[in-house]
């Protein structure tokens, strides 16, 4: 009786030309990468459409807003079911439209445009997110920048002798820009008759017992780190 010839062990078929992965080339590396980078991004998509209260997951932060530009305050929020969305200027609503816009970017991106800027938008701005599960609220501030300018000039004044001769501007600037008065391209050296003040939004050059030789070309300057501006005056003391 002889003995029965081995069995042959099955030999795998050769996979067809193009079907071999090989782990170590670059492009095969980067596809495995970005197949787990949207496996996360769906996870976390996911995440955040679990119902709960809404929650801040990137606060607002301080902007500074330049004067004729646009300033965008930006926030990232977790919430579902979708939530309300309400902006508010120092607690004052604001509503949607030409000069406030609100953006959502993403699902879970909100943000408010303050488009034309001007030093009125200088403030503490806060969002309000509420669905019905509960509610959160964030706040940031807008700082606002303006060059230096004049806003409206002093007048020429003609004055008898021993008048008290005022000359008024109005001026604006953030930062609050430095001012100079000068006469005849010479800055002023005050005393107790003749001064300047300065305040928020004027400043005002005082002449008292004015006297012909007060008489002359008078320059008021402002100037922050934004720019600068001046205007003229002619006073004529007789």
């Amino acid at each position: 009786m002889s003995k029965a010839a081995p069995a042959k062990k099955p030999v795998a078929a050769a996979p067809p030309p193009g079907c071999t992965l090989d782990i170590n080339d670059p492009q095969v590396q980067s596809a495995a990468i970005r197949i787990q980078a949207s496996y996360r991004g769906h996870r976390s998509r996911k995440e955040l459409r679990e119902k709960g209260p809404p929650r801040v997951l990137e606060p607002l932060k301080d902007v500074v807003l330049i004067e004729g530009s646009a300033a965008k305050l930006t926030c990232r929020i977790s919430a579902f079911p979708d939530p309300f969305i309400r902006w508010s200027k120092d607690g004052k609503e604001l509503r949607d439209g030409p000069k406030y816009r609100y953006v959502f970017e993403d699902p879970d991106v909100v943000a408010l445009v303050v488009r034309d800027g001007e030093l009125a938008d200088l403030g503490q701005y806060s969002i309000n997110v509420t669905n019905p599960f509960g509610q959160c609220s964030d706040s940031a501030r807008i700082l606002v920048e303006v060059p230096a300018k004049i806003q409206k000039g002093p007048d020429n004044t003609k004055a008898r002798k021993g008048a008290t001769v005022t000359l008024t501007a109005e001026i604006l600037g953030e930062p609050a820009p430095d001012v100079g008065w000068t006469k005849d391209g010479e800055d002023i050296e005050e005393d107790d008759r003749v001064f300047f003040e300065i305040g928020s939004t004027t400043t005002t050059l005082t002449i008292r017992r004015a006297t012909p030789q007060d008489s002359g070309k008078y320059e008021v300057y402002v100037e922050n780190s934004l720019g600068m501006d001046q205007s003229f005056a002619r006073v004529d003391v007789a």
